[in-house]
């Protein structure tokens, strides 16, 4: 019997609302009011527009004629300084004008002052028109009913996806042939297939302003993004495209996208791992594995360094080819090449696996002095770990104590493995040099506590 997808509760089609776009139509168009004498000491980035230094009233006068007008005009109190003069609402507004190699009154910067009176007058025109509707997008989003989800009909949704002139971010078809669309990120999370058996961390967006080119709708509320730049948030990491108001209340459920994620090194732990949907960076389960297979008994790991252009060469390996990176004897004969691009990954995460946060409890509990009662403030301490980072941890953990179990062999015991992995796990949050320098021996003595109390604390 064939499968009806709208069987299921999880997924519906999204509409897309046309309100806010329409009064982005309907918005008043710039009319530059230009002066027709020479006007001395005129800025060269500004135009005819600039009037130089007349009063309020021969501005709101030379602007009365239609909505939309504009000039600029200097400060006849502030000499040197510049005002925005707009007619908007059947009235002249006035706003400070900056310029800075771009031309902004507020967080926008804008290559011309027609750009900048373009995306001002949709703005005031739709948060005056719609400020009640505004306030209440975020109400009964639809991302509440898409989400991350696990249906499995990949194909089937994407036939029935929403297709309209009208919505110029949604599906597109891609006249190659065959019958395959670009996905919007929402829909991407309807459609995506997750794995029982990786744990499904939780990870906030990593939300930047940017700038749309054509039309675009917020992914949460299904409204329009208004402007001409910066008319909303963007995911770096899923993709997501939201309203900046929006971003506020989109849930920590990011789902990394590999077509944003470029990289294996210096990229976020969680972001990694849901990116490739695994428990633990691949980096570190490939290079335990292989240091497992035929390391654990080598002189010095982890304590004696590899050549370091090599450990590069496996950095590079990780961030081009990902789980396809060769790191076997074959290509890497060293086994201190593997431990150093392993230490190397870690080092460069951009928040610690002891993260900044977590910081400060660890090294209150290493000067805890009562071991008993050092256990227990650890045991808790680890609780304020992001669920991946304690996953990689924990693993890691239990790595270092089958080292130790040859410390006859490679002459590593977990006091040795402290002096090495602390710095390397732990860096002080902002701290002054000396107060950083001093925390050293706190760092050591954790992951000492760790390797040798793994068995009881994960």
């Amino acid at each position: 019997m064939a499968l009806n997808v709208f069987d299921h509760d999880e997924y519906r089609p999204p509409v897309w609302k046309s309100y806010l776009y329409q009064l982005q139509q309907e918005a008043p168009h710039p009319r530059r009011i230009t002066c027709t004498s020479e006007v001395e000491n005129r800025p060269k980035y500004y135009g005819r527009e600039f009037h130089g230094m007349i009063s309020r009233e021969e501005a709101d006068q030379l602007l009365s004629q239609a909505e939309g007008s504009y000039l600029i005009r200097e400060s006849q109190r502030q000499p040197g300084t510049y005002t925005l003069a707009l007619r908007f609402g059947n009235q002249t507004r006035n706003f400070r004008l900056y310029h800075d190699g771009k031309h902004f009154v507020g967080e926008k910067r804008f290559e011309s002052i027609h750009d900048l009176v373009t995306d001002g007058l949709i703005t005031l025109y739709i948060e005056t028109k719609a400020a009640e509707y505004i306030a209440k997008m975020t109400i009964n989003p639809i991302y509440e009913r898409v989400g991350y989800t696990t249906l499995n009909q990949e194909p089937t949704l994407k036939k029935l996806l929403p297709h309209s002139p009208e919505m110029p971010d949604g599906p597109v078809p891609i006249k190659d042939g065959r019958n395959t669309e670009r996905l919007t990120s929402l829909v991407r999370r309807a459609t995506l297939r997750e794995s029982d058996m990786v744990p499904k961390y939780e990870k906030v967006h990593n939300f930047k302003v940017h700038t749309f080119r054509g039309p675009h709708w917020c992914e949460y509320c299904a409204n329009f993004m208004w402007g001409l730049i910066a008319q909303g948030v963007k995911c770096a990491d899923c993709g997501l495209n939201v309203h900046k108001q929006c971003s506020k209340v989109v849930p920590n459920d990011c789902q990394p996208d590999l077509r944003h994620v470029k990289k294996v090194y210096s990229c976020d732990l969680t972001t990694l791992v849901k990116a490739h949907n695994t428990k633990r960076p691949m980096v570190v389960d490939m290079c335990i594995q292989e240091l497992e297979a035929r390391g654990l008994q080598s002189e010095g790991l982890y304590r004696i360094s590899g050549f370091s252009e090599l450990v590069e060469d496996v950095k590079l390996a990780f961030d081009r080819d990902g789980e396809k990176a060769d790191i076997s004897s074959n290509a890497y004969e060293d086994i201190n090449i593997i431990t150093g691009a392993l230490k190397l990954y870690f080092r460069e995460l951009p928040i610690p696996l002891i993260t900044y946060d977590a910081y400060p409890r660890f090294i209150e509990t290493a000067k805890i002095t009562d071991a008993e009662k050092r256990l227990e403030s650890l045991h808790e301490a680890l609780k304020l770990l992001p669920p991946a980072h304690i996953e990689t941890l924990r693993y890691l953990m239990a790595h270092l104590k089958r080292v130790t179990d040859y410390e006859k062999e490679n002459l590593m015991s977990s006091e040795n493995l402290g002096i090495v992995f602390g710095p390397t796990l732990m860096r002080a949050p902002e701290l002054d040099a000396m107060t950083a320098l001093n925390d050293i021996r706190y760092q050591r003595l954790v992951v000492e506590t760790l390797i040798t109390n793994e068995d009881v604390l994960f």
